[in-house]
């Protein structure tokens, strides 16, 4: 695509490299998904989900290695404080964390002795904590883990304290959570609702919260619906723009909901993430591949 920026408003024109262009870097997957970006390193890990296993792109080689051969049905990625790997799984219904030597450890699994249904994306706060959407994607089809009833009954948002293991509820009322990003100040947290799939008349749209001292959540509302298709993974950059996946690429969303422009894609775009030595090349996991493309705006410093 030679022109994959569209402007919709004068504040996207200054977020645009004026000779960027869209690069494919890694083709041949099934769904790709849950991009995390490691600068010491070097590296972009993804998830193929239909696939069950991980691959690694290597920034300097640009070759694409297996990470792992079997990841459960990995989906969303993220890093933790210490930089270890943290990770969804589908088909075991966990969220896992990878260990320097490489051995993994299991970080919840369960909720009041209920399994969960199938963890979605993950996000680390400064403080240790970790957040996590669970809807049931991997429980409505064998393409991402298996087929299986929800022991939970609804589709929840969790924290999770490492340090003594407690998993808390931050969010019941969803229908299918997904995506989720905090702010570079961690006073917002964005959660996507992605309930358009599989129900037509479902919800399609990013709601933000207030974030208590004491962890929980306030105040939620509806930010903004995005359109065609489904939001599905977001990021923010260090101005606090939204940048959030659609069926027609990315969307730049302001703070305040106003969409202001378009990063096309020649596929869906499923998530994405910023990378790169100055954390301003975007990464879009496209359904079958990933893309990559420069952008004159700083991803937020999260996990």
């Amino acid at each position: 695509m030679e022109q994959p920026f569209e402007v919709l408003d004068p504040r996207f024109a200054k977020l645009r490299p004026p000779v960027a262009k869209l690069e494919l870097i890694h083709t041949g997957c099934r769904f790709t998904e849950g991009a995390v970006y490691f600068g010491d390193h070097r590296c972009l890990l993804f998830s193929d989900v239909p696939s069950s296993r991980m691959l690694r792109w290597d920034e300097d080689t640009g070759q694409v290695t297996t990470f792992r051969a079997n990841s459960n049905f990995s989906n969303g990625n993220t890093r933790d404080c210490e930089g270890r790997l943290v990770t969804c799984e589908h088909s075991t219904r966990r969220v896992t964390r990878t260990e320097y030597d490489g051995s993994i450890t299991v970080l919840a699994e369960r909720w009041q002795g209920k399994r969960f249904n199938s963890p979605n994306d993950v996000v680390v706060k400064s403080d240790g904590t970790i957040w996590f959407t669970d809807p049931s994607y991997g429980l409505d089809q064998y393409f991402e883990g298996g087929r299986g009833e929800s022991e939970i009954g609804r589709c929840n948002v969790y924290r999770l304290d490492p340090r003594d293991g407690s998993i808390e509820v931050v969010a019941d009322d969803f229908s299918r959570p997904n995506g989720l990003a905090f702010s570079p100040d961690e006073r917002k947290l964005y959660i996507v609702d992605s309930g358009l799939f599989p129900d037509p008349d479902g919800p399609h749209h990013i709601r933000v919260f207030d974030v208590s001292e004491k962890n929980t959540l306030q105040n939620g509302k509806i930010l903004t619906d995005v359109s065609p298709g489904i939001p599905d993974g977001l990021r923010l950059d260090t101005r606090g723009n939204i940048w959030c996946s659609a069926a027609d690429g990315v969307h730049c969303i302001t703070a305040d909901g106003e969409l202001i422009g378009k990063i096309h894609t020649p596929e869906i775009c499923a998530n994405l993430v910023f990378g790169g030595p100055m954390r301003n090349r975007l990464f879009m996991c496209s359904y079958t591949s990933i893309y990559a493309i420069y952008v004159e705006a700083i991803g937020a410093l999260r996990p």
